[in-house]
């Protein structure tokens, strides 16, 4: 599977598209524009073994709500991912078997070298 979930108004996730060659073979999805189902964040889950890594504690509501300050359980952090886009750390990447969360420089540095060669 080739498909690449992300935030077309982040400038991060921006950056790392075009950073990657072929873009073209990917199945794009705006998380915005079309809200991600349980199933495919159940598949997400698939690969991390936790809706806590898939959650990003940079989210603007994260604050606002006082989530920072509450203990949260998986599955507070996957209806909160299904709740809102926001919540979602992304860009997540599927290429081939492998997934990749996040913008971390180590995550966005395995998938480019992967996908680009």
């Amino acid at each position: 599977m080739k498909k690449i979930y992300y935030l077309k108004t982040c400038d991060t996730c921006k950056r790392i598209l075009n950073q990657i060659d072929n873009l073209e073979q990917f199945e794009l999805q705006d998380i915005k524009e079309k809200s991600i189902t349980v199933k495919q964040l159940e598949e997400m889950y698939a690969h991390t073994n936790s809706y806590e890594k898939l959650f990003s504690k940079r989210a603007k509501l994260y604050k606002e709500r006082g989530l920072k300050d509450e203990v949260l359980s998986e599955n507070d952090y996957k209806n909160y991912i299904l709740e809102h886009y926001t919540f979602l750390n992304r860009p997540v990447i599927f290429y081939k078997d492998k997934m990749f969360v996040g913008s971390s420089k180590n995550s966005v540095e395995e998938a480019l070298n992967m996908i680009n060669t």
